[in-house]
C-alpha cells in the first residue's frame, strides 16, 4: 500500500497552522485546536497541504473527495501517455530481395503505428569479416523508410550483430 503523504487532522504535528476554509477564504494563524475545531464544525477534514511552510499552512476540506480527485487526474494523465515500443526486426548479411521487402514491409508497419524499429543485422561464421555488407544493408533500409522515420541510432558493431535504431516522424 502506498505511503500517506499527507496529514489530516490529528495526523498534524504542528503547534500552530495557517489555516484555509473550504471556499479558499483564510482564516489566518490558529492553534491546532481551534483549526480542528472549525474543520469539525464544517462536517470537513483538516488537511496539510503545505508542511514545510511557517507556520504550516492547513485547509478545510473533504480529504475523501481530494484523494479520488487526485487520483481520477493521475488516471486521466496516465492515460494520456503515449508509450513507445521498440520492435525488432532482423536479417542477414545475404538477405535475399523478397524476404529484404518483406522485412522492409513490417519495419513500415511498425513505424506507421508509433513505434520504433530497431534494425538487426546478425551475422554467421565468417560474415563478420565483411562489416560493409551489413552497413550497405542498414543504409538501404534507412533510404527506405525515411519517408516514415529518421535514423536515432547509425548501424553499430556489437559482436556479430550490427544494429540501428529508427524513430517514427512525428506528426
Amino acid at each position: 500500500m502506498a505511503k500517506q503523504e499527507t496529514n489530516i487532522n490529528r495526523a498534524i504535528r504542528a503547534r500552530e497552522v495557517r489555516v484555509v476554509d473550504d471556499e479558499g477564504t483564510q482564516l489566518g494563524v490558529l492553534s491546532l485546536q481551534e483549526a480542528l475545531s472549525a474543520a469539525d464544525e464544517r462536517g470537513l477534514d483538516l488537511v496539510e497541504v503545505s508542511p514545510n511552510a511557517a507556520p504550516p499552512v492547513c485547509r478545510i476540506m473533504d480529504y475523501g473527495k481530494y484523494k479520488y480527485q487526485a487520483q481520477k487526474r493521475a488516471a486521466e494523465a496516465r492515460k494520456k501517455t503515449v508509450r513507445v515500443e521498440i520492435k525488432e526486426v532482423k536479417m542477414r548479411p545475404k538477405t535475399e530481395e523478397h524476404d529484404f521487402q518483406y522485412k522492409l514491409k513490417n519495419a513500415r508497419r511498425f513505424l506507421e503505428g508509433g513505434n520504433k524499429v530497431k534494425v538487426t543485422i546478425m551475422f554467421r561464421g565468417r560474415e563478420v569479416t565483411h562489416p560493409e555488407f551489413g552497413t550497405r544493408l542498414l543504409e538501404r533500409v534507412a533510404e527506405e523508410v525515411k519517408d516514415l522515420g529518421q535514423v536515432e541510432m547509425r548501424g553499430r558493431m556489437a559482436g556479430r550483430f550490427m544494429t540501428m535504431v529508427v524513430a517514427p516522424l512525428k506528426k
